[in-house]
């Protein structure tokens, strides 16, 4: 059977970088791209920025407290879709297996490509220079046989790295990872490992496949697995959507269940708008609330009908609203509404509402 052979692209910095490009004033300078609001957050930081502690998903206000001297500029997100596409016909010379993970980063896969080069290295190196050439940005490169070893390599040298994990010397490569960048684990996950001794890929290596699903659930099979270096995934290049949602971050925060449920209809006539735009009908609907403190829950209710219209989606979200304690000792600072569960997919629905904790993806408001 033939090794697989997986590219990761990650385009560096990448909206702070077409700034850059753009506003040669900008070059050397720390900067955000973000709206400079009090509930601004940062989309990305520029290398500059980063030293001081900026980084992506930070509220404005913390990373100019970090970084007093912080250019702040507005996203440009038409542009940055414009670059991503010029990024995407190069791929298109080498393979059709790409699957996008945002503007900024791909997989590829290139076992049998276009140009018919052999080393998954020499496109890796070739892709990075034409994206070079043909933009002035640039871009971060991992190969590998699978996607997991792929993505974390496409972040070993950054900025403008190459970094390639051959299959004889992967369990080498993962034992040295510190678990934070594995996969899947995230902050909480990453303590609750550390608890268990757990701090690097070969103490993860350590674990009975058993031991980790009791403690992690099934993430503990897949985390079994990555350590092992086993990630069959393929690279798909077809995605079918699978939820619509949108979200909305309020200026001020909110305690009064009349101004939520105000701002809880116009999430909705937004929602309707993102169906309407994308086609998607699901049977299930998902209330996401975050209050002032960041805590953050989700109530999902799941019908025999399906959410299109104002009247299909309202009532239901207030009923899923009223589940929510809300005070003026627990203010909320953002709600979001999603719709899931496609139309062609079986559902049972119990006779009497059934709860579901949901992790959807939610899409903010275009600012």
């Amino acid at each position: 059977m033939t090794e697989r052979r997986i590219i990761h692209v990650d385009m560096d910095q990448f909206f702070a970088a077409v700034e850059q490009r753009d506003k040669p004033e900008l070059k050397g300078l720390p900067v955000a791209v973000g709206h400079d609001a009090a509930r601004g957050v940062v989309s990305t930081a520029s290398y500059e920025a980063r030293r001081f502690g900026v980084h992506s998903a930070q509220p404005i206000q913390t990373a100019k407290r970090l970084c007093p001297q912080l250019v702040i500029v507005p996203p440009r997100f038409h542009i940055y879709k414009e670059v991503s596409a010029q990024i995407h016909e190069i791929f298109h010379d080498y393979t059709d297996l790409i699957e996008p993970l945002s503007l900024d980063e791909a997989f590829l896969d290139v076992t049998e490509n276009k140009p018919g080069i052999e080393l998954a290295v020499d496109i890796a190196r070739e892709i990075k220079q034409r994206i070079k050439a043909q933009t002035g940005l640039a871009a971060s490169a991992g190969v590998s046989y699978c996607k997991f070893l792929a993505k974390i390599a496409s972040d070993w040298r950054k900025p403008d790295g190459l970094t390639v994990v051959h299959p004889q010397r992967a369990l080498e490569f993962i034992d040295q990872l510190h678990v934070d960048r594995i996969w899947g684990v995230g902050h909480k996950t990453a303590e609750h490992m550390h608890r268990m001794g757990i701090f690097t890929g070969a103490d993860l290596r350590r674990c009975s496949e058993t031991h980790l699903v009791q403690e992690f659930g099934k993430m503990g099979r897949v985390f079994y697995e990555f350590a092992r270096g086993i990630d069959p995934r393929p690279v798909i290049s077809e995605w079918e959507r699978k939820s619509v949602s949108c979200e909305q971050t309020f200026a001020q925060d909110i305690y009064q269940p009349s101004a939520v449920t105000i701002e809880l209809y116009h999430t909705v006539l937004e929602l309707v708008r993102r169906i309407e735009k994308s086609g998607f009908e699901g049977r299930t609907l998902t209330l996401k609330v975050k209050f002032s403190d960041f805590q953050q829950i989700t109530r999902s209710l799941t019908t025999d009908h399906l959410f299109r219209t104002k009247d299909d989606i309202l009532p239901v979200a207030k009923q899923l609203l009223r589940q929510v304690d809300i005070s003026r000792e627990h203010p909320v600072r953002l709600i979001g509404l999603g719709v899931s569960g496609h139309k062609d997919e079986p559902v049972a629905v119990a006779a009497e509402p059934e709860w579901v904790e949901l992790d959807l993806p939610f899409e903010p408001w275009p600012e």
